[in-house]
């Protein structure tokens, strides 16, 4: 297991995980549509600015800008062949950051889902499911990640294979693995928060929880169910801010940094022990939330 990772896990007290990458992409000039990784290459200095940001806000746990690099969202935008130099340059980029802040703090591997429906429901096969997840966590360990977080999951399978992946390339790196729970707290494919916790720790994730979704207080109940069902595994709460509106063809989040620094400390008093934000969240954000978590 990685030094950096049990230094950090061995700290007493609430550890803070970033915000968005995404939203603060869109800011620096990224078009909708267009797809995040690239800027690894094209502008790298935007994307470590971005992670600056957040170690400066008080991050410790520092995602890469990898959410979309793997194969298959990828291959949308015809760059599969891509991934190995896009997702091993986002690692090299944020492991130069956290490296550069002296700070205890991890450089975290991004995976997100295919984007696509696994069989027999939908048409990627869990083998290929696997082959793909594999591809990206190599490269993104040849980078230097500390660990590797997966997120977003709607389907246990393709956390599972999306797990098989990692493991198939890094055995004993930790893992990380968060779905999300925007359908009548449920996941999209009907995954309870009960039932992830329970699968997704017996799979040996380091830690487990929620992200995205449709605001805190959803993610709230989520960690309260997943602590009464599991009270002893690391829980991991990183909601969005809110539910977006759509001004002038922009995602705008409602949630103020105050009010999600509010909300951070719920989820501390819930369980949580990884806070962190997702869509909508800035480094404003982060720095009230590591301020009420302090306190």
């Amino acid at each position: 297991m990685s030094a950096q990772w049990q230094s950090l896990l061995a700290q007493p007290g609430p550890i803070l995980a970033d915000g968005a990458m995404g939203t603060m992409l869109f800011e620096a000039g990224l078009q909708f549509g267009d797809p995040p990784e690239v800027w690894n290459v094209a502008h790298p200095d935007r994307v470590r600015a971005v992670q600056r940001a957040y170690l400066d806000a008080g991050s410790q746990i520092l995602l890469t800008n990898t959410f979309g690099g793997n194969r298959f969202r990828l291959g949308m935008h015809n760059l599969q062949a891509r991934v190995p130099e896009l997702n091993r340059t986002a690692a090299i980029l944020t492991r130069a950051e956290v490296d550069a802040s002296g700070k205890s703090a991890v450089a975290a591997g991004d995976i997100g889902p295919s984007g696509e429906i696994l069989a027999p429901l939908g048409t990627l096969e869990y083998a290929q499911a696997v082959d793909g997840f594999s591809e990206q966590a190599g490269a993104l360990i040849a980078g230097g990640v500390d660990v590797i977080w997966i997120e977003t999951m709607s389907a246990l399978e393709e956390a599972q294979a999306a797990f098989a992946g990692v493991r198939r390339v890094a055995p004993d790196i930790p893992i990380i693995t968060t779905m999300t729970f925007d359908t009548r707290g449920h996941t999209m494919m009907g995954v309870s928060p009960e039932q992830a916790v329970t699968a997704l720790h017996k799979l040996g994730a380091t830690a487990v929880g929620g992200n995205c979704g449709n605001g805190p207080d959803e993610l709230l109940a989520v960690i309260q169910k997943m602590r009464a069902a599991a009270p002893e595994v690391v829980l991991v709460a990183k909601s969005n801010a809110g539910v977006p509106r759509l001004v002038q063809g922009k995602a705008v989040y409602g949630a103020t940094p105050e009010s999600m620094a509010a909300c951070a400390a719920e989820m501390r008093a819930a369980g949580a022990r990884i806070i962190g934000g997702c869509c909508g969240n800035t480094p404003a954000h982060l720095s009230a939330m590591a301020a009420a978590l302090r306190g």
